[in-house]
């Protein structure tokens, strides 16, 4: 009955989380609805989080549980950097970036696990354990700069914003594909999300930085 509970509370909220990051998206950002929206998709998010690890844990299941791990840092980390508007880092901001390190390491570690049993998924666990990676380097570079008395730079600030929010509607769409879509490789319905997406997290990346500097 409680795992029952926690599924169908974490489906719900799933679906949520769909909704409002697609309605952050159209919204003008910084409006009222952008900020409101984009508040219940982190609230939403957390709580996919939050029943995802008791189900993961009950059903032993490494692969999900470090797909949780990483898909809730990249919404928190995007709320931070919104929140946090003078981008000087808090303890918070390093554990949880380095929670994040330490679960990309397990997925390079888990990717090589799961090869030498043959299962398809560490490619999965590869590319996922890569993006933990370069996202912890990225936003632990904005952190040390912050850290040693540089004032942060608003653009990159909006930039890691993006970024985290971007990234964790990915997840939320993976998640979709997943339980929606039949496709061969295994890996793929995982991973054509962050494939099709990521060119325009890269672009608006772009596009913020030659609005920012003109």
């Amino acid at each position: 009955m409680i795992l029952s509970t926690l599924l169908t509370v974490h489906i719900v909220a799933g679906s949520v989380s769909l909704l409002m990051a697609l309605a952050a998206l159209i919204a003008t950002k910084g409006k009222r609805i952008h900020i409101i929206s984009g508040r219940i998709y982190a609230s939403a998010m957390t709580l996919v989080f939050f029943t995802s690890l008791p189900l993961s844990i009950y059903e032993g299941n490494v692969f999900l549980l470090l797909i949780a791990l990483f898909s809730f840092y990249l919404v928190f980390a995007g709320w931070r950097f919104a929140r946090n508007r003078r981008g000087h880092p808090h303890w918070v901001d390093w554990t949880a970036m380095f929670l994040m390190g330490f679960t990309g390491l397990g997925m390079w570690i888990y990717s090589i696990i799961m090869l030498t049993r043959g299962e398809d998924q560490w490619v999965t666990m590869l590319v996922f354990g890569c993006i933990s990676m370069g996202l912890t380097l990225a936003d632990g570079r904005f952190y040390l700069r912050s850290a040693k008395g540089r004032s942060p730079v608003q653009w990159q600030r909006i930039q890691r914003h993006l970024t985290g929010m971007m990234a964790g509607t990915i997840a939320t769409v993976t998640a979709v594909m997943v339980v929606n879509v039949d496709l061969g490789p295994v890996w793929l319905p995982w991973l054509l999300s962050t494939i099709v997406i990521s060119p325009l997290i890269v672009w608006w990346n772009v596009r913020i930085a030659l609005k920012a500097r003109r």
